[in-house]
């Protein structure tokens, strides 16, 4: 009995032991489950805030994106406003070219319309001369045939004599 109460002792201190294994095991059990039900809160935690920066990052893309072609659309605004101006720099050189050809044009017509006016004013003193050249021309005409049908009539006279 001795051994009986002895292994029973034994048994109970096993029990004991294995019950005291138990409620260790048990308090690390739920200290695990702490831990894990903890670390699942913050890969929740994480897995949202990394949804939130992903969808951060994606308007951030996209900012960039039309930020770029902005950028690209800037230089090539710059670069038409560049050939614009030059353009413009070359319309008006021609502008300046043209004004003063219409200047050197208008200054030739200006003396082309004097020398006109006063080549007018020959042709007409020219023209009255003739005028007068044909008049006296005229003149001479008739005197010429009165002279002439004088003479013919003299002749016919001396003729006759």
């Amino acid at each position: 009995m001795d051994r009986i109460k002895e292994k029973m002792n034994q048994l109970r201190l096993e029990a004991d032991e294995s019950t005291a294994r138990v409620e260790e095991l048990q308090a690390k059990l739920k200290a695990l489950e702490q831990e894990n039900l903890a670390k699942e809160q913050e890969i929740t935690s994480l897995s949202h805030k990394n949804g939130l920066l992903e969808s951060e990052n994606e308007k951030l893309d996209t900012s960039v994106r039309d930020l770029k072609k902005a950028a690209t659309e800037g230089e090539q605004h710059g670069t038409q406003n560049e050939t614009l101006q030059r353009r413009l720099q070359l319309l008006e050189e021609e502008a300046e070219e043209a004004d003063k050809t219409l200047r050197e044009t208008n200054e030739k017509l200006r003396q082309t319309d004097v020398k006109a006016g006063h080549f007018e004013r020959k042709v007409q003193a020219l023209e009255a001369e003739r005028d007068q050249w044909e008049t006296k021309y005229e003149d001479m005409s008739k005197k010429y045939a009165e002279l002439q049908k004088e003479l013919e009539d003299l002749q016919n006279e001396i003729g006759n004599i």
